[in-house]
């Protein structure tokens, strides 16, 4: 689970997902610009974090973590 959060000075988000929807791992899911930002809350026990609270990650690229 995540939200999109968009920041001070453009507010410009792009959610193509919906409530419910379902997605596969490297599907984009939307887009955010100009320093709006992602917050992930739900993170599976089973997954071995490989970020820290404050590192910059790029969908698609940035491993954010892998099942052990």
């Amino acid at each position: 689970m995540f939200t999109q959060i968009a920041g001070i000075i453009a507010r410009r988000i792009v959610c193509d997902l919906r409530e419910g929807s379902l997605t596969i791992a490297g599907n984009k899911m939307g887009m955010i610009r100009y320093g709006s930002r992602v917050d992930i809350y739900y993170i599976p026990e089973q997954l071995e974090v490989k970020v820290q609270i404050g590192d910059r990650v790029k969908g698609g690229e940035s491993i954010i973590g892998v099942f052990k």
